[in-house]
Formats: structure tokens, C-alpha cells, sequence
């Protein structure tokens, strides 16, 4: 039968085909090859051979669901989640965890040298000290019903962004959220009259407890620094490996000669106030006023004192701060979109000594480190971080060094 609008070439729909996967895309998905034509499978592991069956054609590949395994790869283990394959996520609950490093790793490298022309060592993944029940932030969603009945509440199903998968437990999330889960979805039953469409809710759990108002205040302690943000604001979301990731960027920061650290997307502080101490002085910039009110009260209580913050104005980014560009290291982190054009222009023109580049999203962040080597910085250093065990996402620290022009 063909699908109405399906592009039948090279494969009709539903045609199914044996393959052998010999990858993993960044994306999570099998690569296998049915003659020179790749064909995406996702939750098919490398060395297995297996059943696809296609449901769409691109211009030059395929993607094709899994249909059956032929032939298992000795690192497949059992999902943790009743739901795996079904909600969209996880990709990696089937995959061991040793295995799940090798591959982030790997594609962190092929991501370097296809995107950007850069050969570097990428350095093996630093793990997560836990696998599952390490993240302390939850936002599952519902539409709203028809009447009568009762809305699924979860995340997005794989493969079909309309439909909701329901969740009444989240493996990957914090024992203190999965106790909190259960009531919040029965009070959105029991109040479901009151939303007029669906709702992102919120479960973000601190050092008080897990909290369900996007306005509530929360704290987590990273080393001897602790923290409060809003719950619904932006903080790491895996409290059990961020001293790790914190250490190296420090270690990173201060190269020979640099004396003054500048955090570019800082937040609510978490690099700034966690690394002031090893510099002469340091220095926040955040476009958001509310989260430099965050940073300073942040400062305040933790009584550091040679770190200020600045409400930076996009067009001019760095005229808040005085240090010497060429004894200054810059940490940025910012949004999985990466760096915009405009804060890259400014960054190159300020042209620190040093710039730690920290991103949860590899492609965008591999794809502006071109503009990096075209304006005389070299990739000293990649350090991948598992942020997010059994998914495809992953948190990795790039070193750059600004070399003779």
C-alpha cells in the first residue's frame, strides 16, 4: 500500500528488509545499509542484525522501524522502564551503560571532524555516578481532554510528536519526584476543569524537597557553595555529578598566565561562584536581570567577594567588565542552540586567552567551533561529561586557546 504523500523511492511503505547495524547516529539511532542506501533504526544496537520496516524516505537515507531482532548484541540489556521504546525519552535503557559511554564518545569525534574539520582526541566519557534516579528535574505534559475523560500525562511519544505517552513513574528521575509524581497527577484529575488547554507540569527537586510551583524557591548545594534559583529556572539537572564537571572546567580556566575568569551565561552563578576562589577576580554576565538578581544574592549568603555581576546588553556583551583580555578565561554555556553570530562577534573581538566552552548539546557546539579556528583558537581539550545516562544527550567541556594570529 503507499502511504498518500510517501516518497516511494528507494522503498516503498512498509517495506521491511533484514540489516546489519554498524553505528549509533548522535540522535540514537542504528545506522545499517541495505547495499550503499543507509537506513536509520532507532533502539537497534551495532553487531545486531535485524528486522526493519520503513516508514519514511529522505533524499539520501531511510528510516525504518524496528520489527524484530535477528540477531542480539551481547551489550543489549533489559530496559529498566516498562515504557522504553514507546515514550521518546530515553534511546539507551537497552543498551549497556559501559557501551553507552564508548558510543557518546565516538560520536563526539565524528561530530568534530564532519561538522568542523577538526581532528582532536576526545578524551573517554567522564560517567555519572548514577545510571537512573539522578535527575532532579521533571517536566511531564498533558493536552487538554475531551470531556469525560482522563489526560494522558507524560512526554512525547517516539516518533509521533502528537501523541502522549503516560507516565506514573520515571526511572532516570529522583526517588523524591517519583514519591511527588503520583500526587501531582492526582491533583491535576481532580482540577482538570480548571485548565482550559494542556500544561507543562514541574517537578524539581533541591535540598528542601521536590517542588511543583515554577515560582518556588529551591537550593542545591554543589561543593561548599549552595545555590537557590526559582524551581522553573534554568539549574543542572544532575546534582550527583556536577562537582566532577565543575573541578575540570576550574582546571581548564586557569591556564598560564590567567588571572580573571569571566562567566558568560552564568545564570544564577553556579560556574562563577564555584571557581571565584582560584582567580584574583571574576566576573558574571546574564542578559536576564532576574538572574543576576539570583547570582548576587547567591554571592551574598556564600560570602564571596571578588566575583560581580553584570546585566550584560546584548549588543555589547563585555563592556561590563575591565579585565586584560589576555590574562582572562571565558566560560560559556549556553543554550543547546549554541552561540549566536552576535555574541560570537564580540566574544572573538574581546579575545580572551582562554575560553572553556560547556554545552549540552554537542552538534550545536561542535558546529560553532569553526568560527572558534577561524578566529585563531585551537581545541586543546575535549572532555565529554555523562550528564544523562540511558539518553542520547550528552554535556561536553571544549578547551580553546587563542594562538599567534
Amino acid at each position: 500500500m503507499r502511504r498518500k504523500q510517501f516518497n516511494d523511492n528507494p522503498f516503498p511503505y512498509h517495506h521491511e528488509l533484514d540489516l546489519d547495524i554498524t553505528s549509533l547516529t548522535n540522535m540514537g539511532q542504528g545506522v545499517g545499509r541495505a547495499e550503499n542506501w543507509v537506513v536509520l533504526v532507532p533502539f537497534a544496537l551495532p553487531g545486531e542484525r535485524v528486522r526493519a520496516r520503513v516508514f519514511r524516505n529522505h533524499r539520501n537515507y531511510s528510516e525504518a522501524d524496528l520489527v524484530e531482532v535477528l540477531h542480539a548484541s551481547p551489550h543489549r540489556v533489559e530496559p529498566a522502564c516498562s515504557l522504553f521504546g514507546a515514550c521518546g525519552g530515553c534511546q539507551y535503557q537497552n543498551l549497556s551503560y559501559e557501551q553507552q559511554l564508548v558510543w557518546k564518545r565516538r560520536q563526539v569525534a565524528e561530530l568534530l571532524e564532519r561538522m568542523a574539520g577538526i581532528r582532536a582526541e576526545v578524551e573517554p566519557v567522564i560517567p555519572s555516578p548514577r545510571t537512573y534516579g539522578y535527575r532532579s528535574k521533571l517536566t511531564p505534559h498533558f493536552r487538554k481532554p475531551r470531556e469525560g475523560e482522563t489526560p494522558a500525562i507524560g512526554f512525547l511519544a517516539t516518533g509521533a510528536p502528537r501523541r502522549i505517552v503516560d507516565m506514573e513513574q520515571c526511572p532516570i528521575a529522583t526517588e523524591g519526584i517519583n514519591r511527588t509524581l503520583p500526587e501531582l497527577r492526582a491533583r491535576v484529575f481532580r482540577e482538570i476543569d480548571r485548565y482550559r488547554k494542556g500544561a507543562t507540569l514541574l517537578l524539581r527537586e533541591g535540598s528542601e524537597g521536590v517542588a511543583t510551583d515554577h515560582r518556588a524557591v529551591v537550593s542545591e548545594e554543589v561543593g561548599e557553595v549552595r545555590f537557590r534559583f526559582q524551581a522553573g529556572g534554568v539549574f543542572q539537572n544532575n546534582p550527583f555529578i556536577l562537582d566532577r564537571l565543575i573541578d575540570h572546567v576550574g582546571r581548564e580556566a586557569r591556564g598560564d598566565g590567567v588571572r580573571f575568569l569571566i562567566d558568560a551565561y552564568c545564570g544564577s552563578g553556579l560556574f562563577c561562584l564555584s571557581l571565584a576562589s582560584g582567580f584574583d577576580r571574576a566576573a558574571g554576565i546574564e542578559i536576564s536581570e532576574n538572574a543576576i538578581d539570583w547570582a548576587r544574592d547567591n554571592a551574598g549568603r556564600n560570602r564571596v567577594e571578588n566575583c560581580d555581576f553584570v546585566v550584560g546588553d546584548a549588543a555589547a556583551i563585555f563592556s561590563g567588565v575591565d579585565f586584560p583580555p589576555g590574562e582572562t578565561a571565558v566560560i560559556i554555556d549556553p543554550p543547546r542552540k549554541g552561540s549566536d553570530e552576535r555574541f560570537l562577534r564580540q566574544l572573538f573581538a574581546y579575545g580572551p586567552a582562554r575560553i572553556v566552552y560547556v554545552s549540552c548539546n554537542p552538534a550545536t557546539q561542535i558546529r560553532d567551533l569553526a568560527h572558534f579556528r577561524d578566529n585563531g583558537y585551537a581545541v586543546r581539550r575535549v572532555q565529554p561529561f555523562d550528564l544523562f545516562p540511558q539518553t542520547k544527550h550528552l554535556e561536553c567541556v571544549v578547551t580553546l586557546e587563542k594562538g599567534e594570529r
